[in-house]
């Protein structure tokens, strides 16, 4: 079981497949036990119940469920925040891994 869960929320995710890659990549590279993983919005809310997730990031594209989100999480002490636009768009998995990591340090 890895140190810390990283979830990552978009519309459908697929898109969000590939950045979970390149954080994955990052994360070995910076040698961190991570589980990244990313899900739909229908499947988002099973995986806050049931799974032991340290941190949720949001596609810019679900941005607009933010607060949705955060209300959901903050029972569990879960951070939520939007993935940058040109952190994903350029699927910047080193940014976006050291985004959940300064919000788990919080």
């Amino acid at each position: 079981m890895a140190e810390k869960t990283i979830m990552l929320v978009c519309a459908a995710g697929m898109s969000t497949s590939m950045l979970v890659q390149k954080m994955q990549k990052e994360a070995e590279k910076q040698k961190l036990d991570r589980d990244i993983f990313a899900v739909s919005t229908s499947e988002a809310d099973q995986k806050i119940e049931s799974d032991n997730i340290d941190v949720l990031l949001l596609g810019p594209q679900v941005r607009f469920k933010k607060d949705e989100y955060t209300k959901k999480c903050s029972e569990k002490d879960i951070p939520v925040a939007v993935i940058e636009m040109r952190d994903y768009g350029t699927m910047n998995g080193e940014n976006v891994l050291n985004t959940a990591e300064q919000l788990m340090t919080k």
